[in-house]
């Protein structure tokens, strides 16, 4: 199988065993080694064209082989088996629907969906479920897809945010995939946004930015 990734419009590419690659890829396995099917970066992996020292140099650098395969592993591209990409679509879709039976409800009754309910109304419509995208990160647009046919509301908390200057930057990649709705930048670079989460999702987002700013970013809920 084949990874890839291009770097200022340059393509590489390494050959790999797919299940390892898979597994490093997801963080499963951590050492390289055993993963590359052939110790070579290569311009087209198919025809044995390879980079040169120089071309890797530029691009990475290093010309270090397992530093730099190690990069088009985790940032790059999988050319995924049918199989692996067949099962990966079917846990991140029933880690969707766990997370829809968590934090939705029906709004004729108030209550959750139970988990069976969600699973068969997902079978009935059309979704593209991205294999390598965060299950929370998709769940908005499952909901959406869901509606056709069933009643569901997501609850979600309203949250202000300020972020000290040290951390904007780091942080911003974070809050802007929850969906940031406002944001402001004072004159010191501290960064300041309103964002809303999902209220059963409020815990892990703490638990991220507060890993992401060393517990120095300021919140409280809007009503």
């Amino acid at each position: 199988m084949v990874a890839h990734m291009k770097v200022n419009g340059e393509q590489f590419e390494i050959l790999v065993d797919p299940d390892l690659a898979l597994a490093y890829h997801k963080g499963e396995k951590k050492e390289i080694n055993n993963v590359l099917a052939a110790e070579e970066i290569f311009k087209d992996a198919r025809r044995g064209e390879r980079h040169k020292s120089a071309a890797l140099q530029k691009a990475f650098k290093t010309d270090d082989i397992f530093a730099i395969a190690g990069r088009i592993l985790k940032e790059g591209e999988l050319a995924l088996t049918t199989e692996q990409k067949r099962k990966m679509v079917e846990e991140k879709r029933k880690q969707i629907a766990q997370l829809i039976a968590r934090e939705a409800t029906d709004p004729r009754t108030g209550a959750p969906h139970p988990l069976i309910r969600i699973e068969q109304a997902m079978q009935k419509v059309r979704l593209d479920i991205d294999p390598f995208k965060d299950a929370s990160a998709q769940m908005s647009d499952v909901i959406s897809s869901l509606r056709v046919d069933l009643p569901i509301k997501l609850v979600k908390k309203k949250i202000a945010i300020k972020v000290g200057p040290e951390y904007a930057s780091r942080v911003y990649g974070l809050l802007k995939r929850e969906g940031i709705q406002k944001e402001e930048h004072s004159s010191d670079g501290s960064l300041m946004v309103v964002l809303e989460v999902p209220a059963g999702l409020v815990g892990e987002f703490f638990d991220r930015l507060n890993k992401a700013t060393a517990g120095q970013a300021q919140t409280r809920y809007i009503e």
